[in-house]
């Protein structure tokens, strides 16, 4: 037992590790001698990584669309997850990354890791209050987003209660099938260096 709440224990300093460690957390709670933002539970940690997640893929014009995927709870933390639908065409992947980056970077949250690799292009970066922001392709170039809280109080987290601006589907989501006259089309952007 004591194993395990020390395992928990790293978890949780390894999230929050880009943190100011000496600043407050998003609802102005300092951070506990644990790591864990005092003041905010699963539930705010979820709304907060909401918000970040609609003003990232606000800041993408055009505009994208995305559905809301899963939300998950660890012992501490809690994850949302979002799938974009609409399809970015391999040429446009480097544009699509370099418009989150840009806009992270606006906000203050550090770059962490960036591959632009042509497989598997990821971008992870950290806010200033802890949370764990990540963009990545996978199968058929489908565009996901995650955000981590840090280690907050336990509570039940409800889901989203904004709805995603595309359509609902039953069951498993499928590979992206939206068209963008700008993200599908299969030429670089006009004027940009085509990404590594």
């Amino acid at each position: 037992m004591r194993r395990i709440r020390r395992t928990v224990r790293l978890a949780c300093a390894v999230v929050v590790a880009g943190a100011l460690l000496a600043g407050c957390g998003p609802s102005g709670g300092a951070k506990d001698r644990e790591g864990a933002l005092t003041g905010m539970d699963m539930q705010g940690a979820a709304e907060r990584a909401d918000t970040m997640l609609y003003e990232t893929v606000g800041a993408i014009k055009p505009e994208i669309e995305w559905v809301h995927r899963a939300t998950t709870t660890g012992s501490c933390d809690v994850t949302r997850y979002w799938t974009v639908m609409t399809v970015v065409s391999e040429q446009r992947r480097g544009n699509f990354l370099g418009v989150v980056e840009r806009f992270w970077k606006a906000s203050d949250y550090q770059i962490k890791m960036v591959n632009p690799s042509t497989e598997l292009p990821t971008i992870i970066a950290t806010s200033p209050d802890g949370f764990g922001l990540r963009v990545s392709f996978g199968y058929k170039g489908q565009a996901f987003f995650e955000v981590t809280s840090p280690c907050v109080e336990e509570s039940k987290v409800a889901a989203p209660s904004k709805v995603a601006n595309g359509r609902a589907y039953e069951g498993e989501i499928p590979t992206p099938n939206v068209r963008s006259d700008f993200w599908s089309a299969e030429t670089p952007v006009p004027g940009s260096t085509p990404s590594p």
